[in-house]
């Protein structure tokens, strides 16, 4: 790791997408070079509860001559809702990370088997082998592969049609599964060095009464960031959220949150930069930045 050099809210920062290694369509070489070809700067990638990819994506940014922080995007239950916290600039070895992570994904397979007999109920038969077909990792497995696999079948037009029928709370797929803790994903992101964004806010649809407890209780554990510009956020809502970041004096993030070239609403590096009264996440991890 080099020295720090400078960063400021003019960088063309990515710091969240996803490979093959949890719910992706990419390699992280391949994520890297198609980062680099869209002008990304600083780059991370944040794969769902896994930093198995962590080296290879490291590795990949320095050779395109990118910046890099270590990621991942850690599920968490608050408040009856999944909700997703993403850790940036941690050693990606740490063992009680590493274990955490392990146990956050060891009732995935369980909880798709579940899923694939609820799909059976209404004549789709074979989804978990199904969406076997799209996994790069097994432990890994989602709704997202499942959702794969009922659009190259031929049940729906797209992944988004798929999530409206069969795999929102309420739908013939849809099984809840219980994550880790919101106060031990922090731990396991700070124990190893690294800070805790909130991802995507305005996708939780929260009240302003469960926002408010999402962010205090967040803060009170140590989280220091929130996602303003991502690829699921409408421009009044990267307003709102700059509002937000000011009002709780949060460091503010940016990423697409690519999954796939023929899914994703944003491309790598093709987000609207981040206001300049903000304070950039990137500058509280500078020394923990990885430099080609």
């Amino acid at each position: 790791m080099g020295s720090p050099r400078s960063v400021d809210a003019s960088t063309n920062a990515d710091l969240h997408c996803h490979s093959r290694v949890s719910d992706g369509t990419l390699t992280p070489e391949e994520l890297a070079q198609r980062a680099k070809a869209n002008g990304v700067e600083l780059w991370a990638l944040t794969d769902h509860d896994e930093v198995a990819g962590q080296q290879r994506a490291m590795e990949a940014a320095l050779a395109q001559g990118m910046a890099y922080l270590t990621g991942v995007e850690i599920s968490v239950s608050f408040a009856g809702r999944v909700v997703h916290i993403v850790g940036l600039g941690f050693d990606h070895h740490n063992a009680a990370l590493i274990q955490g992570l392990r146990e956050t994904r060891g009732g995935r397979e369980a909880r798709a088997r579940e899923m694939a007999a609820g799909l059976a109920q209404v004549g789709i038969k074979d989804a978990y082998e199904g969406a076997l077909q799209f996994v790069g990792n097994p432990e890994l497995i989602s709704r997202t592969h499942f959702a794969r696999f009922l659009v190259e079948a031929g049940h729906c037009q797209d992944v988004n049609e798929v999530f409206r029928r069969f795999l929102t709370e309420g739908k013939p797929g849809y099984v809840e599964h219980r994550w880790a803790r919101l106060s031990d994903a922090l731990r396991w992101i700070r124990q190893a060095g690294g800070e805790a964004v909130i991802a995507h806010p305005a996708r939780y649809a929260f009240s302003p009464t469960e926002e408010y407890a999402l962010i205090t209780e967040f803060m009170a554990h140590g989280g220091r960031g929130i996602e303003v510009v991502t690829g699921s956020h409408s421009a009044a809502e990267a307003i709102k959220y700059a509002d937000t970041a000011l009002e709780f004096d949060l460091f503010a993030s940016r990423g697409s949150d690519f999954h796939s070239p023929e899914e994703s609403r944003t491309d790598l590096g093709r987000l609207d930069g981040l206001s300049g009264r903000l304070k950039p996440v990137w500058q509280a991890l500078a020394d923990r930045i990885h430099w080609a």
